[in-house]
This record gives structure tokens, C-alpha cells and sequence, in this order.
């Protein structure tokens, strides 16, 4: 299944994910999507040199799927953390999902 890597970033907290260029945007829609092992394990590698240079912890690949080129995470988890946090559906990411 289609993996995409997040991390979270260290100057402010905020969840990012990792691009095609290698750069760690935060619109969830942005991030490249890794269908190849292979790939997805170079990926994972670099990420973790951004780890090491202090720009983000936490480093995970994660299960998505896409209807009609719009990405969505597939495990609860995941949900959550692309849309924000779910006390207050009306603020944050998840807000533009209502």
C-alpha cells in the first residue's frame, strides 16, 4: 500500500511531511507518495539525517490511500494527525473538513 513519511517539526511542534524534493512541507496534499519499498526506504533514510541535523523528530511512514488525487490517511491515528486535533473540529486543520 502507498506510504507517505511524516515528522514532526522542532522549531514549532507541527506535524510535516516529506516532499519529492526532500524539503518538509506542511500541507498534508503536498507529501510524496512512496509506492516502491525501496524508495520509501531511501526516503526514510534521508529523513533520518534531518533527524540527526535537528529539524524533526519522530520520523514515520504511514498507509494512505487516493480517491479522485485527493489523499487520505488510513488508520485512525493517522486521520488525526493530518487534520489536527479532534476536541474542536471547528479550529485548526481539521476545520477545513467540516
Amino acid at each position: 500500500m502507498p506510504q507517505v513519511i511524516s515528522a514532526n517539526r522542532l522549531i514549532d511542534g507541527l506535524l510535516v511531511f516529506l516532499d519529492r524534493a526532500g524539503s518538509w512541507v506542511e500541507p498534508f496534499q503536498s507529501a510524496a507518495v512512496y509506492d516502491d519499498k525501496g524508495e520509501l526506504e531511501l526516503a526514510l533514510a534521508k529523513a533520518q539525517q534531518d533527524v540527526g541535523a535537528n529539524k524533526v523528530v519522530d520520523v514515520a511512514a504511514f498507509e494512505v490511500k487516493s480517491k479522485s488525487g485527493i489523499l487520505s490517511a488510513v488508520t485512525m491515528r493517522d486521520i488525526i494527525r493530518t487534520r489536527g486535533p479532534s476536541v474542536r473540529p471547528d479550529h485548526g486543520k481539521q476545520a477545513q473538513f467540516s
